[in-house]
């Protein structure tokens, strides 16, 4: 027994020191994991006035306990916002059980329904038996925080259930995986309809934000928007 706690120790602070942590601007920070097989994972902090906001739950407390180091002293109410259902955005919603959770309608839904599958198929990162947890705030079109300047919005795009997150204080814009994964491939998989897609990047050409902040990518300036339109219209 023992020798299994020491291992999980050892298991948990390897993984938080392989953590990059990006002061982005004011109050926005970026916890980016690098992983093995070659691909990065952002969770997102916004430092409200009311409340701070942790957008995606990453693959579980592993990734989170960083954040929550870095958020110690802060006695704030947590609101968890999940951009959408895949598994490597949401494993980690159980550790805020006592929390409010945020996420479109369908992001509920479709969580219920896939997560046995993905659970199965990734089983390699769930390493401290997080648990199906379910958002519990959700909304359809749009939602605002308004003490925070804090909008939420939905964007389909990657999925159907999508959304953006915007702060509209710092003029940063989080959209999730409606961004590719890497500088090479700014255009992500597309799992609704491509004119959907158009339309969200059509609604981010309109939206006042100076930064974009991802799932998986670096952080990029605005104009990243108008180049995934321009490839866009190629395809």
């Amino acid at each position: 027994m023992y020798f299994i706690m020491v291992k999980e120790y050892w298991l948990r602070e390897r993984e938080y020191k392989n953590m990059k942590i990006e002061k982005v601007k004011n109050r926005n920070i970026l916890f980016n994991k690098s992983f093995q097989e070659g691909w990065n994972l952002n969770v997102h902090l916004i430092i409200g006035e009311k409340y701070n906001y942790i957008i995606d739950t990453g693959v579980g407390s592993s990734h989170l306990e960083s954040i929550m180091e870095y958020i110690k002293n802060d006695n704030k109410n947590i609101i968890v916002i999940n951009t959408h259902h895949h598994w490597d955005h949401i494993l980690g919603n159980s550790f805020f059980k006592a929390g409010i959770i945020v996420a479109h309608k369908l992001c509920k839904e479709m969580i219920e329904h896939n997560w046995d599958d993905m659970s199965k198929k990734h089983k390699e990162y769930i390493k401290y038996n997080e648990e199906m947890y379910l958002p519990n705030l959700l909304f359809e079109q749009e939602l605002y925080f308004e003490e925070d300047k804090i909008r939420i919005i939905h964007t389909p795009g990657h999925t159907v259930d999508s959304i953006s997150v915007v702060d509209e204080l710092d003029k940063v814009i989080d959209v999730g995986d409606n961004l590719g994964d890497s500088v090479e491939e700014l255009i992500p998989s597309i799992y609704c309809e491509k004119e959907k897609y158009i339309n969200t990047l059509l609604r981010y050409s309109q939206m006042d934000f100076d930064t974009c902040i991802s799932g998986h990518n670096i952080v990029m300036k605005r104009d990243v928007i108008d180049e995934i339109l321009k490839d866009i219209s190629k395809i």
